[in-house]
C-alpha cells in the first residue's frame, strides 16, 4: 500500500468532529468499514500484509489528520491532556511534557526516525493496537484514561481495560478516540523507558520497558509498570507492580522480582527475537528500574 494507493478507495475529509463522528455513525449503522486516518504510519504498513480486497469492498478512508477537535496538549493541575491527533514530534518538543512526563518525552524520542514521528500519532498506536507498541507501553505504565467519543456521547474507558485481545479493543464501530489522560506523577519521580531492538533507532522493540514511581520513605506509593512485544497486548505486569507496592523496597529480593515478572509475562519466538531472550530481558530490565529505585 502506498499513498498513490488511496485512490482506488473512497474518501472523505469531514471539516469538524461532528461531521466525522456523524459519518461514522452512518456507516456503522449499515456495517460498512471505515478507516480513521491520520499519519497513516501503521496502517499503511499493515496493507501490505493485509489479504486482497476487491475496489466494491474498500473501506471509507475518513482523514482526520486536520480535525481542530482532535489537537492540542494542556495541563490543569495534575492532569495531562493530550488530543489524539497529537504527533509524537509534537510530544517530544513540548517543554510541558518533558517537564512534567518525560516518560512519553522519551518514549516519543524513539519511536522510529523523524518522519515517522513527525506523521505518527498516540491515537494511531492505541487503536493498532500492536503488542509492540512503543506509545501504547507508556500510557499503560501511566494507566491513562482514554476517552472515546461517538454522536451518542463521550464514553472513559481505563486503558486496562480497553484491548480485548490482539490487535483487539473495546472501541465500537461508530467511535473514535478524541483524546488521552494522564494523571501526572510529582515532578522529579523516577521513572524508566527502556527499548531493546536490533538496533539503537528505527526498530521495532524486542523488549520494551515503561515505568513510573513514586517512592516516600522508602516505599511506592505508586508504580506503573507496562512492557512491549512479551505478551499478545502490551503487559501491564500485575504481580510485579503488586510486589512493588507491598512493602519497603529494600525488603523486596531480585528473586521475587524475577519470579514476578516471568509470572506476568508471555512471549513468543518470532521473527524478531525468541520467547527466552525475551524473558531474558524483561527480568533484567524490571530488576535494574527496582535497583534503582532502591537507590533513589
Amino acid at each position: 500500500m502506498s499513498v498513490a494507493g488511496l485512490a482506488l478507495h473512497p474518501f472523505a475529509t469531514p471539516r469538524d468532529l461532528p461531521e466525522a463522528l456523524g459519518l461514522l455513525a452512518e456507516r456503522a449503522a449499515r456495517q460498512e468499514k471505515t478507516v480513521l486516518l491520520a499519519g497513516g504510519t501503521d496502517w499503511f504498513v499493515e496493507r501490505h500484509v493485509a489479504p486482497p480486497e476487491t475496489e466494491g469492498t474498500l473501506p471509507l478512508v475518513l482523514d482526520v489528520s486536520r480535525l481542530e477537535g482532535l489537537r492540542g496538549i494542556s495541563i490543569q493541575v495534575d492532569t495531562l491532556r493530550i488530543g489524539a491527533g497529537v504527533t509524537y514530534l509534537e510530544l517530544r518538543k513540548d517543554a510541558r511534557v518533558a517537564a512534567r512526563c518525560p516518560l512519553l518525552a522519551a518514549m516519543a524520542g524513539d519511536v522510529g526516525a523523524l518522519q515517522i514521528q513527525a506523521r505518527g500519532t498516540l491515537a494511531g498506536n492505541l487503536a493498532s493496537g500492536s503488542p509492540a507498541a512503543d506509545g501504547v507501553c507508556a500510557l499503560a505504565a501511566l494507566d491513562a484514561t482514554l476517552l472515546l467519543r461517538s454522536v451518542r456521547g463521550p464514553r472513559r474507558v481505563p486503558i486496562a481495560g480497553f484491548y480485548s485481545g490482539y490487535r483487539k479493543s473495546v472501541l465500537g464501530p461508530d467511535e473514535l478516540i478524541e483524546a488521552v489522560e494522564v494523571a501526572l506523577p510529582p515532578a522529579g519521580s523516577p521513572f524508566v523507558w527502556r527499548k531493546v531492538g536490533t538496533r539503537q533507532a528505527q526498530a521495532i522493540s524486542k523488549v520494551a520497558l515503561a515505568g513510573v514511581a513514586v517512592v516516600e520513605n522508602g516505599r511506592c506509593t505508586r508504580l506503573g509498570l507496562a512492557m512491549a512485544s512479551v505478551a499478545p497486548t502490551v503487559a501491564f505486569l500485575p504481580a510485579t507492580r503488586a510486589l512493588g507496592l507491598s512493602r519497603a523496597l529494600a525488603e523486596v529480593a531480585d528473586t521475587e522480582v524475577r519470579d514476578a515478572v516471568l509470572g506476568d509475562v508471555a512471549p513468543i519466538d518470532d521473527i524478531r527475537s525468541t520467547a527466552a531472550y525475551r524473558r531474558h530481558v524483561a527480568v533484567a530490565l524490571v530488576t535494574r528500574f527496582f535497583e534503582g529505585l532502591k537507590e533513589a
